[in-house]
């Protein structure tokens, strides 16, 4: 593989931005062993320090990796050492510079400049706005072989979620389970990939609502180990019991499960899930689990130890008061 001088991967896709910082330091280490990888992280990650590394000699064989974090605290009034280092960067070196960006916190501009002036690269991994990953995914698809049209797309990201994280882990099952040159319909999205989280996450609520206080921990645990934010297991569970207690009022109105699935923003298989979870719980009981979930997110929003301890006592709460 042939190495640029220089590289900004910048960007508020933070798990993307983590895989390439991985996936580099593999490739440093590959190429020129552990000795060649230089890495300044926290305080350490200054401009200053990293001009005086890259200026610095070195006796390592092969290529020298240096690989820069946080660079999106930087100013750029910081910057001219960095500026006059990059602009003499040796030969067989690479500095690659890494932005998790925010809402206040970006790369500045003169080190975009720079890194170009240098003759590197720039790499943007932003999060995109849920209109954008069907075609997103449909071009990832691409990498992989895999041919998806718009409407399997949609039924993907419905499937397992809007994280492109877990939609590229989805596409690499797929192009294991299928093969290359495949062509991907919501028949085998709706068989092949496992949206895990959202069948956990409805158990967990199952759970809650059965006051099975040792499988709602379980589960709970599993999901956060797997990267399941707490703010968005509260967001996932209240809509997903909400959504049942929509389904259950409907069936005892009358309506037919078809027409209740025309309602429900979901793939087939996993509406026809829902409606029967929906019909065996009973209004009632589904209404006691809003209300419980109702408590839940009041509670999640008081200062604990950690968001973790907030839901774990929340748990406890509702299933005691179950009980009770």
């Amino acid at each position: 593989m042939r190495f640029k001088p220089a590289y900004l991967i910048h960007g508020d896709d933070h798990g993307r931005l983590a895989e390439r910082r991985a996936r580099l330091r593999e490739l440093a280490e590959r190429d020129s062993g552990a000795g060649g990888l230089e890495l300044f992280e926290g305080e350490q990650a200054t401009p200053e320090n990293v001009a005086v590394a890259l200026s610095a000699m070195t006796f390592a064989l092969g290529r020298r990796f240096i690989v820069v974090d946080g660079v999106e605290r930087w100013k750029g009034a910081d910057l001219e050492p960095l500026e006059a280092a990059l602009g003499a960067i040796p030969p067989e070196t690479t500095v690659a510079f890494f932005a998790r960006e925010g809402d206040k916190l970006k790369a500045p501009e003169r080190l975009h400049a720079a890194v170009r002036a240098a003759g590197g690269d720039l790499s943007a991994e932003q999060t995109l706005k849920p209109w954008e990953l069907p075609k997103w995914v449909i071009e990832r698809a691409r990498d992989h072989g895999l041919e998806l049209d718009a409407e399997a797309a949609r039924a993907l990201v419905a499937q397992v979620g809007e994280r492109q994280q877990r939609l590229l882990r989805e596409l690499e099952k797929l192009e294991l389970g299928l093969g290359r040159g495949q062509r991907v319909g919501i028949q085998e999205i709706e068989e092949l990939t496992a949206s895990s989280a959202e069948r956990r996450v409805w158990a967990l609520a199952d759970a809650l609502v059965a006051a099975d206080e040792a499988a709602a921990t379980r589960l709970y645990l599993a999901l956060r180990a797997q990267g399941e934010s707490v703010a968005g297991l509260i967001y996932a569970i209240a809509r997903r019991v909400r959504d049942a207690l929509k389904a259950a009022q409907a069936l005892d109105r009358g309506e037919q499960p078809a027409q209740i699935k025309r309602g429900l923003r979901m793939p087939s298989r996993a509406a026809d899930r829902l409606i029967a979870d929906a019909r065996q719980a009973g209004t009632d009981k589904l209404e006691r689990a809003v209300e419980a979930l109702a408590d839940l997110e009041f509670v999640s929003r008081r200062r604990f130890a950690s968001e973790d301890t907030a839901l774990l006592l929340v748990i406890e709460r509702v299933v005691r008061q179950a009980l009770a």
